[in-house]
């Protein structure tokens, strides 16, 4: 089975969808019809958005030399095509409309088509995931330092863990 295509998005317009992915999302479980392009889309921006570890990663979004920004431009995309998708299928066409007449307030307030990156010409696909260069992350400096601190965080908790649950011996038996 062949995938979807899905239309980049420029940088300036992957922030302004980052803004509105959730509530992108929120109208997309409030559709009663849906078919298997709409689950294809949905579920090629979760996987997504699972790969660039849901968008906590610093940088991810404004930093194109971050290893996670193409992936954060492919679930981006999703969502944007999943929206348009929703305007052409949509039973509720008022609520997808309104959401998507607010998006374009913000895009041209942020006058978010000129911001260009090295991907946003790339066009993406349901049957071709993009997975981060987790190769580059030694090499960038805002995944490094949040990846170090996951791993710190993962080594001393048990430890730190431990201390607060040690039992402490009551006054009783100290003066005993």
């Amino acid at each position: 089975m062949s995938g979807i295509p899905i239309a980049s998005l420029s940088h300036g317009q992957m922030a302004v969808i980052s803004d509105y992915r959730n509530e992108i999302l929120d109208l997309a479980e409030r559709q009663s019809r849906t078919d298997e392009t709409f689950h294809r889309l949905k579920n090629f921006g979760a996987i997504q958005y699972t790969y660039c570890l849901w968008g906590l990663v610093p940088g991810s979004l404004k930093d194109e030399t971050s290893p996670f920004n193409e992936c954060s431009h492919a679930y981006l995309s999703a969502a944007r095509e999943l929206l348009a998708y929703m305007r052409q299928t949509s039973p509720d066409r008022q609520a997808v409309e309104d959401l998507i007449s607010r998006i374009d307030v913000d895009m041209v307030r942020n006058q978010a088509s000129f911001v260009q990156c090295q991907y946003s010409a790339e066009s993406f696909n349901t049957a071709s995931l993009v997975r981060p260069d987790l190769g580059e992350v030694p090499a960038h400096l805002p995944s490094l330092a949040a990846f170090s601190g996951l791993a710190a965080v993962l080594v001393a908790g048990p430890f730190v863990l431990a201390g607060m649950t040690r039992r402490k011996p009551d006054a009783a038996n100290r003066l005993g």
